[in-house]
């Protein structure tokens, strides 16, 4: 987790490539437009606004997020949808600190382990840009949006309310990777999570 352009998605990538670690991708859902370069499935599940309902009719929401936007509301969220299994492997997902705290709730705060990226707000707004500047219609006014919620919803009181006591900076992505990795690997092997 971590405030948006942190780098999680590369992150992401690079964890999930790791062999000895072993980790299982769970994909989230987004009611939000697929962006330029993604694929449905792989970032995320796509759906709709019905396509949440169904879900959470269902009772098989495991956390949700909301927000309002200049394109409409857009919803986020995670669904007991058998990606999981029964348990016996170690996932990673991508997600704010809100969806810790809702998988904490869910699932207990004993097996689930917190790796936040952190980056300077003034590289992070420059890399949003970038995004956004290779998008073919760009949202400059969701960006900063997104970028101003950030200091609220990854406030020091929220990250130390959420019990995380340990972040990663990603000022050098190899650096960052090489103390995730290891973090990850040691509290697989002293907590079995």
């Amino acid at each position: 987790m971590g405030k948006s352009a942190a780098g999680k998605d590369t992150v992401f990538k690079a964890l999930m490539k790791d062999r000895e670690l072993g980790l299982q991708n769970v994909i989230p859902y987004t009611t939000r437009p697929i962006r330029e370069g993604e694929r449905n499935g792989v970032e995320y599940f796509f759906t709709d606004e019905a396509g949440f309902q169904k879900w959470k009719e269902q009772g098989r929401i495991i956390e949700e997020r909301m927000y309002h936007t200049r394109q409409g509301l857009w919803r986020y969220f995670t669904a007991d949808d058998d990606q999981l299994g029964d348990g016996s492997r170690n996932y990673l997902i991508i997600g704010t600190l809100e969806a810790y705290g809702k998988l904490q709730a869910y699932f207990g705060r004993d097996r689930l382990l917190p790796v936040m990226i952190e980056l300077e707000d003034g590289v992070r707004l420059r890399r949003a840009l970038e995004r956004e500047l290779d998008q073919e219609h760009p949202q400059y006014e969701e960006m900063c949006r997104r970028f101003l919620a950030d200091c609220e919803d990854f406030s020091e009181d929220k990250i130390r309310e959420a019990g995380i006591s340990r972040r990663f900076p990603n000022n050098d992505l190899e650096e960052c990777l090489c103390a995730i990795r290891s973090y990850i690997i040691n509290e697989i092997r002293t907590d079995g999570k």
